[in-house]
């Protein structure tokens, strides 16, 4: 996630939604992936105050105007279509949103907009397609944000995360901090957050899109296992046994160990970690010394000197950035950023989400 600049020359971030210099109005631009500063133009219309892109005119999200929970802008030709929605293309992907009669929620809500608008950045500079299921009912996106209820007879009905369909279900419990680190602490995870919520369930639904009956279905399985094995059975089976003591050789997380489904989630959920933090740092020009975690490794450039375009260079990157990260944390007294091993194993399935994310672009890029 990069930072911008307003016109007056302030730092500004991703979810500002005014300059804490100038007062002026901020918006983002998803049509060209930036937060801009804003004009008011005709009609209710704004324009970017950047002179490049001065002539192009955008609307707020109603999510943005009326609920406070969305700091994107509309283009002008979607907005003014027959029939558009006033939402942006995030807002738009929500199916269901937190029962607002309830106080809490609005707040909860607010960091789950948070939590998706930031994923949604990713998906659009990865360049892969995202669509809501209103304008591709077979393969779009949607989300439902739900919270557990209390039936009848007193009991509790649980909403589970997970993935159906291209329908993304998120429990609003999981954007209270301290519910969902009391959830970490009883699965005995070393992360839990929202925004990884997002990241692993997304990662089910481009399996759908980007393996499942492709040429990369065989690569698939050879690295991650058969997806046809029984899902309900694999689950059954690793929350009665857990996983097994050497899981770092071959997976990411405890939970890749479940399914060759959630193993491929867990690693794509990571890759998205990877490519964010990478992009913050080539953003604040973190140059730094080159790492050398083997002692026998020769000596190179440091990988952070400049923006990661291949597998190699973005592994190199991570490599040396996470221990920086870790580090910085200790210092504080924080537990590490990242409590997490790439091994070589571990290290060819993200390389292999790498190829497919790279030809889903491309595909998504021949089809507009």
């Amino acid at each position: 996630m990069k930072t911008y600049t307003c016109i007056c020359g302030q730092i500004t971030f991703f979810e500002n939604v005014t300059c804490v210099a100038c007062g002026r109005e901020l918006g983002f631009l998803p049509d060209a992936t930036r937060l801009s500063s804003l004009e008011p133009a005709e009609n209710g219309f704004f324009r970017s105050a950047e002179e490049k892109a001065k002539k192009s005119l955008y609307t707020k999200c109603r999510n943005y105007a009326k609920e406070s929970v969305c700091n994107w802008m509309i283009p002008a030709n979607e907005a003014g279509a027959q029939n558009a929605e006033p939402f942006c293309l995030s807002c738009r992907l929500n199916e269901t949103i937190p029962d607002l009669t309830i106080k809490e929620n609005h707040a909860l809500w607010a960091r789950m907009e948070t939590a998706k608008h930031r994923l949604v950045y990713s998906l659009l500079n990865l360049k892969l397609p995202v669509a809501s299921k209103t304008e591709d009912p077979q393969q779009g996106l949607a989300f439902a944000f739900l919270s557990d209820t209390v039936k009848p007879d007193g009991s509790i009905l649980k909403v589970l995360t997970g993935h159906d369909n291209g329908l993304i279900t998120l429990n609003v419990a999981e954007a209270d901090d301290a519910a969902r680190e009391k959830m970490r602490l009883a699965m005995k995870e070393p992360y839990r957050t929202l925004l990884g919520h997002f990241r692993h369930e997304i990662g089910h639904y481009y399996w759908d899109r980007l393996v499942r009956a492709t040429e990369f279905l065989k690569r698939y399985r050879e690295l991650f296992g058969n997806e046809q094995a029984d899902y309900a059975e694999a689950l059954k089976q690793y929350y009665s046994k857990a996983a097994p003591a050497n899981w770092q050789d071959n997976y990411i997380s405890a939970y890749a160990t479940s399914h060759p489904w959630e193993d491929w989630a867990e690693t794509w959920a990571h890759f998205m970690h990877i490519q964010d933090a990478l992009e913050v740092a080539s953003d604040f020009g973190l140059a730094g010394k080159t790492i050398r975690i083997d002692p026998k490794m020769s000596a190179s450039k440091p990988w952070l000197s400049s923006r990661q375009t291949t597998f190699e260079e973005i592994v190199g990157a991570w490599s040396e950035l996470a221990i920086a990260l870790n580090s910085i944390n200790r210092s504080m007294g924080l537990q590490d950023i990242y409590p997490f091993v790439l091994s070589p194993a571990v290290i060819h399935k993200l390389h292999f989400i790498f190829d497919v994310i790279s030809a889903g672009a491309r595909k998504a890029a021949a089809t507009t």
